[in-house]
């Protein structure tokens, strides 16, 4: 039994061939095939559009994509420069680590609850 994403892919293969084999009909074989179902214009009209329309997909497609990386670089601040970061990171380097000792005092303080208590 397949997946769920193997059948969306399989039905996507199907409808992208059917879609191809579909427009290649339609662009060589207008005058043969459909014109005399359906007659909805000369045969190099109907070719015009059938190269016009996905050629003015593609383009808006394309412009579409320009203006996106364009309003991202618009709208992201800048890095920060190289050689702030290197410095940075240099600083970090120099400074020594100091370790607190913030957990050996609550240890400290709780072994000498029971000692209290024995004394009395």
């Amino acid at each position: 039994m397949v997946s769920k994403d193997q059948a969306i892919g399989g039905a996507i293969l199907l409808v992208c061939v059917v879609v191809a084999v579909l427009y290649l009909v339609a662009l060589f074989g207008y005058e043969q095939l459909i014109k005399p179902w359906l007659n909805i214009g000369s045969g190099a009209s109907v070719q015009f559009w059938l190269i016009a329309v996905p050629v003015f997909v593609a383009f808006i497609a394309i412009l579409f994509i320009g203006a996106w990386i364009g309003w991202t670089m618009a709208t992201t601040p800048p890095p920060k420069p190289i050689e702030e970061i290197t410095s940075e990171i240099e600083e970090k380097k120099e400074e020594p680590k100091v370790e607190e000792p913030a957990p050996a005092t609550e240890a400290a303080a709780t072994e000498e609850k029971p000692a209290a208590k024995k004394k009395k």
